[in-house]
């Protein structure tokens, strides 16, 4: 059985562009579709660079189950990744997808998630707080925000001289060394 997937995007697209690469070859897994919030999104670029199917979905189309169920329905959507995905997601797409929405984390969760904690903002965080180390979550996605399971965390010294922008990029390091195994792995337990 093809496992589709979709994956949900709001930026630059790099875990996208890094999750498609890696499943390119696969007989069993297919990044099926990429979904944005916003237009501008070069995670869309990316994807339809790679001949991925890409669709827009400002917040009205997103929390409206009318278009989004028939949207994953059209390309056999069975599992959603979120890469860098800034909104909420609706509750309607969490009880139709029960763990099998997972979401990648710039940070150690619990710490530095929540609300407003997403990209630069979690790494300026880690920094005034004068953290020793940092990494990234794995973790399925519940109608609370950054609260859902955790699947797997990978962790980077810092070092007192790190500025914010040195964080990112080690962190981002880890993202794209682990993100696609665990994402992998996750469907294989799933989809068992």
């Amino acid at each position: 059985m093809k496992i589709n997937i979709a994956i949900f995007v709001s930026g630059s697209g790099t875990n996208c562009e890094n999750l498609i690469r890696y499943f390119a070859g696969s007989e069993r897994v297919c990044c099926a579709l990429v979904v944005s919030n916003k237009p501008d999104a070069f995670a869309l670029t990316r994807a339809q660079r790679l001949g991925v199917a890409t669709a827009v979905a400002p917040k009205a189309q997103l929390n409206d189950p009318d278009v989004m169920m028939p949207l994953l329905r059209e390309h056999h959507i069975d599992f959603i990744v979120l890469a860098g995905f800034l909104p909420l997601v609706p509750d309607f797409l969490i009880e139709a997808f029960p763990r099998r929405i997972i979401n990648i984390h710039p940070a150690l969760l619990p710490k530095y998630g929540g609300k407003g904690m997403w990209g630069h903002h979690v790494h300026e965080a880690v920094k005034a707080a004068g953290e020793t180390e940092t990494g990234m979550t794995v973790h399925y996605v519940t109608p609370v925000c950054d609260s859902g399971e955790i699947i797997a965390q990978f962790r980077t010294p810092l070092s007192p001289d790190d500025t914010a922008d040195d964080i990112a990029a080690k962190e981002h390091i880890l993202e794209m060394e682990h993100f696609p195994k665990v994402v992998e792995q996750v469907l294989n337990e799933t989809f068992a």
